[in-house]
This record gives structure tokens, sequence and C-alpha cells, in this order.
């Protein structure tokens, strides 16, 4: 029978970081990098949900995430190219692949094994 080393975590924290951790583990595990300024625009979209792209840069702009509506707006065609927001028309929303809820009471569940061996897909 294998030995399997077993870490067990249970916190309790705002509703801001369970949502950011979502993000955050959909990046690491998806190999994409993001800055502490883009980590927060895309928790901000993901809080507001389908919005206009003119107002939501607007928006992230008065929260001081970025200095102005354009830098707003370089961020999420960044993030855009990396396929964690999808823009239509004029809309944008986080891309619902990465599965981040925002409502209600959020339980977050994860188990991940990590081996010496060879990970065949």
């Amino acid at each position: 029978m294998a030995l399997v080393n077993t870490v067990e975590k249970r916190i309790k924290m705002q509703k801001d970081g369970v949502i950011k951790y979502q993000i955050i583990t959909f990046c690491f595990l998806n190999a994409l990098q993001l800055s502490n300024s883009d980590l927060e625009c895309l928790l901000e979209l993901a809080k507001v949900g389908p919005t206009n792209i003119t107002d939501f840069c607007k928006y992230a702009s008065e929260l001081k995430i970025f200095k102005s509506p354009q830098s707003v707006r370089n961020a999420i065609q960044k993030a855009k190219k990396k396929n964690l927001i999808i823009m239509d028309n004029k809309n944008i929303i986080i891309n619902p692949n990465m599965k981040v809820q925002t409502d209600g009471t959020i339980l977050l569940d994860f188990k991940i094994l990590g081996t010496d061996n060879e990970i065949r897909g």
C-alpha cells in the first residue's frame, strides 16, 4: 500500500479572497501569469458579471486598480488574449469556462495529488 502524505487546511475568508483564489488557481493550472492589478481587475469583473466595457473601464479606474480607463482597457485586451475574458460587441464577461463562483456562500474543495511518477492523460 502506497503512503500518501496528506495536507488538509480549513480556512475561512472573505468572499473576495475566495473569488481571487479561484482565478489564481485557474491561471496556475493553465500556466498563465497575472499581475496584482490584472487579478484585481478580473475579481471586479467576476463580481459585476456581464457588463459594458466602457462602463467597466471607468468603474475599475475609479477603484484605482489602474490609473485610467485606457489602462483598464489594455488589461482587458491582455486578459482576452489569455482567454480569461470573453468580449461580445461592447460587453465583457469573465470566461465561463473558468467556472468562477461568486454568489452566496462558497466552499472550495480541491483535491490535488502530487506524484513522483510521470502523469499520463
